[in-house]
């Protein structure tokens, strides 16, 4: 078995595939596919977003310096795929994919109602690092669909079927192989 190589590249796959909303100077929102989204730290919470400079948002995002993170399912992968494709230039994908805008709490752009999980994100610097701008955005609210929240409270995301992306293609999650720490859980006694 050997390893074939590659010129550099990012092969960090798969990847989250989220819509981001961003809003005007006037409140009207646009929704911009993105792969490029990650978690970079947790107090406080904060997030990471690339962006091209060619893309209709990224001056938005520049002005107004605040977007949302909508996670996606499979129920949305058509609109996910719809609104990385086509431009807020030319079309209003609110109207074309049918997605419901409902107001964010704390910034102005509008989040995705059919999203399982909504994330407001408030912009503290970016950085541009040649084809990508990285936004970086303190989470000021989080929203998560009631539905997906088990007889205890606790909110199952799983059940929402969210897909990711890789080498072009969506995928959904697999199995659940295992969780946090289980290589070192102590085991049960037999009984």
């Amino acid at each position: 078995m050997g390893k074939v190589d590659f010129k550099p590249g990012n092969m960090l796959y798969p990847l989250p595939v989220v819509m981001v909303t961003v809003a005007d100077d006037n409140g009207k929102s646009n929704i911009i596919t993105l792969a490029w989204a990650g978690t970079i730290n947790s107090d406080p919470a904060m997030v990471s977003i690339s962006v091209r400079k060619e893309r209709y948002s990224y001056p938005l995002l520049v002005k107004n310096k605040e977007f949302c993170i909508n996670l996606t399912t499979r129920d949305l992968a058509f609109a996910t795929d719809y609104c990385g494709v086509k431009s807020g230039r030319d079309t209003d994908k609110w109207k074309d994919t049918g997605l419901t805008p409902i107001p964010c709490s704390a910034i102005k752009a509008d989040m995705i109602e059919e999203s399982p999980v909504n994330i407001e994100c408030k912009v503290t610097k970016y950085e541009d690092l040649g084809s990508h701008t990285i936004f970086y955005g303190e989470v000021v609210a989080v929203h998560a669909d009631d539905k997906y929240m088990d007889d205890k409270g606790k909110f199952t995301f799983e059940d929402s079927d969210p897909i990711t992306y890789s080498h072009g293609k969506y995928y959904t999650l697999g199995e659940n192989i295992g969780k946090f720490g289980y290589s070192v859980q102590k085991k049960k006694p037999d009984r």
